[in-house]
């Protein structure tokens, strides 16, 4: 079930406006990979903008929409949980569950059972973690 569909659907319609942007020279050598890396030579050809032809240099202009800034891609607002405190502060209708880092096996497994009850959306739960022996 997906939600806010427009803001999605908007973040989607930009997406496809902008660039893709590709690392300097990858597609000249097999050895780099072809995800973004800003160019910082003093001399560099993209970075300076000389020549025709090179893929465009990201700018703060091709960011997405307001309205879909810390979306995930399920629609539901990314949210990081610490403790059970945390979840009390969210909606279960628009917000999602992200455990944080540092949240250990026996926490996470009591933030879970209260977020199942509350009916949450959670990105990153650990299946394992819940059938394990304690």
């Amino acid at each position: 079930m997906t939600i806010n569909k427009e803001k999605l659907a908007k973040r989607e319609e930009v997406k496809g406006n902008n660039p893709e942007f590709l690392r300097p020279e990858s597609w000249r050598y097999i050895r780099l990979e072809t995800n973004w890396r800003k160019p910082k030579g003093i001399d560099h050809h993209q970075r300076k903008q000389k020549s025709r032809g090179r893929p465009g240099l990201v700018k703060v202009g091709y960011g997405g929409p307001k309205i879909a800034k810390g979306l995930h891609p399920s629609g539901y607002t990314d949210n990081l949980v610490y403790t059970i405190d945390d979840l009390t502060k969210l909606d279960s209708k628009t917000d999602g569950v992200r455990f944080g880092h540092g949240v250990g096996t026996r926490k996470r497994k009591e933030i879970m059972v209260k977020a199942l009850e509350g009916k949450f959306k959670i990105f990153n739960a650990r299946v394992s973690s819940i059938g394990s022996k304690s």
